[in-house]
């Protein structure tokens, strides 16, 4: 009698999950937002409540990394340094689509030892034209018109947002939109949430705010 062994599952889904993450960018009326959670973990036990996953690239630029923390970190010093290089070169900041390209081939140069993060990209292109995007660790790029997400409570969100966006919301009820998202979807995941950080970025200005949320 023969007895067929089953193949360890793969490590990677268990990596991506091991701090807790939730990322998610919506687009409004010449505008857009991106927000995320404030919690760090390992597994179950939290480290730290504020931890933050969106950074600026530039005034009318911001990425959000989801996944493991360390990478995430790791990551955001190598595009500001391709991004600073970038100015120097060509003495202008980078548009939204260039930068969604030089992170798809950061991640894709990488493929072997993959960085565990699925960046989001949100920004403010030609004529003040918002552009969001996602990509996977690999660096294949995701375009949307409405909003994109990631991390551990991406399911979640995709049913929050998709009952909550509206097109062309100004940026206030766009802000009230993504932080009700942000909200109720980590509600329904154990491995992110405590409050969240949320960045409105309009033409003229950027409104940064943090929400409260459950504690427990």
């Amino acid at each position: 009698m023969s007895v067929s062994v089953l193949p360890p599952p793969s490590p990677a889904p268990l990596i991506f999950e091991y701090n807790g993450s939730a990322v998610v960018a919506m687009v409004g009326k010449n505008c857009f937002a991106i927000a995320c959670d404030r919690r760090l973990g390992v597994q179950l036990q939290t480290v730290a409540t504020d931890f933050r996953r969106v950074f600026k690239v530039h005034d009318k630029l911001y990425i959000g990394l989801s996944g493991l923390a360390t990478d995430a970190q790791t990551l955001y010093q190598k595009v500001v340094f391709r991004h600073k290089l970038y100015q120097l070169r060509e003495e202008r900041d980078m548009k939204p689509q260039t930068f969604a390209s030089l992170v798809s081939t950061l991640l894709y140069e990488k493929r072997f030892g993959p960085y565990f993060c699925q960046p989001v990209i949100a920004g403010l292109g030609d004529d003040d034209e918002p552009f969001i995007c996602t990509t996977d660790c690999l660096g294949a790029k995701e375009l949307a018109k409405d909003f994109v997400v990631s991390g551990t409570a991406s399911e979640s969100l995709y049913g929050a947002c998709e009952s909550m966006y509206k097109p062309n919301m100004e940026p206030e009820e766009l802000f009230e939109t993504i932080s009700q998202a942000l909200q109720a979807s980590v509600d329904r995941d154990c491995l992110s949430g405590w409050g969240g950080y949320v960045l409105v970025v309009t033409p003229t200005e950027v409104r940064e705010r943090v929400i409260k949320g459950r504690m427990d």
